[in-house]
């Protein structure tokens, strides 16, 4: 198996595995419980700097040399396309509306609905402010992406890494205080997307890997509580 992918069921780990099962590349899954703290390993670091998940490391690189780590979700998705030719389309017109919404995502999507998530489920007191400010920001990305949709398919028109990277992030609508039925465009295509096999299997082995709840009172202090001082890398 030529991508060893360092992983836990989260949004941005969803997407490396849709991308796998899609494209039919072999993988092995290495679990790095975030709750537990994994993600500071030292190991880890070496290929994830930033530690955080999800990670790979390509056993057989299209150059042929020595293995090759990737960090960053959109980074390796980008890495992947490119490395089996699928989901990333030649076209230059088509390719730069993919990368456009693949860096949507990465920027806008995923940080404001994970400020979401924090405020509104994990934060220990309820800040009304911040509830308030990212469930709106979230609101006005699902708008973006419904408008986007609008007459189309998928994101870019044909599916693409885009869509893989985005729907992840729509999963939790409810956590978000979303509905769905609120985005008549962005509904159908994540019904869509959810029906697709491929899907529906990096899912499930995501139940198989994170089958306890990664976050609780104890892992809180891990995942909330981080500072320069956990990114110590052995010499």
């Amino acid at each position: 198996m030529s991508i060893q992918l360092y992983y836990w069921a989260t949004p941005n780990g969803h997407k490396i595995t849709i991308f796998l099962e899609e494209a039919e590349v072999d993988y092995q899954i290495h679990p790095v419980n975030i709750g537990k703290g994994d993600q500071f390993k030292p190991e880890f670091l070496k290929i994830s700097p930033n530690n955080r998940m999800p990670a790979i490391i390509d056993t057989a690189p299209p150059d042929g040399g020595e293995p090759l780590s990737v960090f960053e979700s959109g980074a390796i998705l980008l890495y992947l396309a490119e490395k089996t030719g699928k989901f990333l389309p030649d076209n230059l017109r088509s390719r730069k509306i993919v990368t456009e919404w693949l860096f949507w995502q990465v920027g806008g999507l995923g940080p404001m609905a994970g400020q979401n998530h924090h405020f509104s489920q994990y934060a220990p007191e309820k800040i009304p402010y911040a509830i308030d400010r990212y469930v709106k920001e979230t609101n006005r990305l699902y708008g973006v992406l419904n408008n986007q949709l609008a007459g189309r398919d998928y994101i870019a028109g044909e599916y693409s890494i885009a869509d893989m990277a985005c729907y992840p992030w729509i999963v939790p609508h409810v956590k978000q205080q979303q509905q769905l039925n609120d985005f008549p465009h962005l509904k159908r295509w994540f019904n869509s997307i959810a029906s697709r096999p491929a899907v529906i299997k990096a899912y499930e082995k995501g139940q198989e890997v994170a089958r306890q709840p990664t976050v609780t009172e104890e892992s809180k202090k891990i995942l909330f509580g981080q500072t320069a001082a956990n990114l110590k890398q052995d010499e």
